[in-house]
């Protein structure tokens, strides 16, 4: 299993893993992302996030992930949005070489800490995290603005 930093030829790939991904999430109508979208956000002139391909021999699964910032640390850290592998790839590696390699890249750049979110009802991924040490921060919630409530908060401004 090796892992890569994703070129502009694997976009295709991506988007395909976020669909699949979307419909593993109960959610298989939600992306609206085009290749041009996420060609834009990742090797456009200002990249938004960056991502990395998991191979073995062909691509099984990918990691998409972007700095934030803690206050508290004054140090950025490392917010994973999404981690993909293809269901025949599981249980094969994948997902802990996902990990640690944005681990090594957390390390590399300084960062505070590795973030990222997961449903409640993915028990399957809990269970993983758990056992290579990740601690749920049962005491925050996410909370979201989109949409219109997004648009009428902007028009406040």
């Amino acid at each position: 299993m090796i892992v890569r930093d994703a070129t502009p030829a694997d976009v295709a790939t991506i988007l395909r893993f976020v669909r699949e991904l979307a419909a593993y999430e109960r959610e298989p109508d939600a992306v609206v992302a085009t290749e041009a979208m996420l060609h834009a956000a990742l090797f456009g002139t200002s990249p938004a996030a960056e991502a990395v391909i998991a191979e073995d021999g062909v691509p099984v699964g990918f990691a998409l992930f972007f700095h934030n910032f803690s206050t508290w640390e004054g140090r950025r850290g490392l917010y994973l949005e999404d981690l993909y592998v293809t269901p025949d790839a599981r249980g094969r590696g994948a997902g802990k070489a996902l990990l640690a390699h944005l681990a090594g890249i957390a390390v590399d750049r300084g960062c505070a800490r590795f973030e990222w979110s997961v449903l409640d009802w993915n028990a399957p991924a809990i269970g993983f995290y758990r056992a290579i040490g990740a601690v749920g921060m049962e005491e925050w919630t996410i909370q979201r603005l989109s949409g219109d409530a997004l648009r009428r908060l902007a028009v406040k401004a």
